[in-house]
């Protein structure tokens, strides 16, 4: 049984309240596992396209609505009620801390999703001192094509967070809902020495 890393050590310079709201399994991730990724080409933080269809196996691809900007009125209001929505800079740095375990573990490569330009994205790799390339689906072609779930505040949509293991091309396993964000990097590095353990 997995048990989260303590948040307060997991992102002590992006700490969370305690009175996040949670967000509920609303199904609506339930046919992404076992689905073919489509022709997608996507802007990486590098400058480089990736199509996650041809990454090594077992790539993580953690997906986020949008990070912040320090010293910017980036956020819309009533972010903060909304299940789920705030937490993407304490995840990225969860990602950031397990790297290299990640990378023991199985995972490939490791990518972040947005719809963010890929210059808000490489403010926020650089900024962050991400290990790993954040990718810009900033015309929503990967999201529309995988029917990923979104929520929609001022005028805006943005994508739910969720995360997707990608192997030959094709969605192995989805972890939906996320919560606390800050701690689901630990989540994933376990399901991953779990899955390596039983293939074995």
């Amino acid at each position: 049984m997995y048990e989260a890393p303590d948040r307060r050590v997991m992102a002590t310079d992006f700490p969370l309240p305690d009175d996040l709201p949670v967000p509920e399994d609303d199904g609506a991730a339930d046919h992404l596992e076992g689905t073919s990724l489509p022709d997608v080409p996507l802007s990486a933080t590098d400058g480089s396209t990736i199509d996650l269809r041809e990454r090594p196996p077992r790539t993580v691809v953690y997906v986020y609505p949008l990070t912040g900007r320090p010293g910017a009125d980036t956020i819309p209001e009533g972010w903060e009620e909304i299940p789920g929505a705030r937490g993407c800079t304490p995840e990225s740095c969860g990602f950031r801390y397990h790297y290299a375990e990640l990378r023991d573990a199985g995972a490939g490569e490791v990518y972040g999703l947005s719809t963010q330009s890929t210059a808000y994205q490489r403010e926020a790799r650089d900024r962050l001192d991400l290990p790993f390339e954040l990718l810009s689906d900033a015309d929503w072609d990967l999201a529309d094509a995988l029917d990923l779930p979104r929520f929609h505040i001022e005028g805006d949509d943005y994508l739910h967070r969720l995360t997707m293991v990608v192997t030959d091309g094709r969605i192995d396993d989805v972890f939906y809902p996320i919560f606390p964000p800050d701690a689901h990097a630990g989540e994933v590095l376990e399901w991953l020495r779990e899955t390596r353990n039983e293939d074995r």
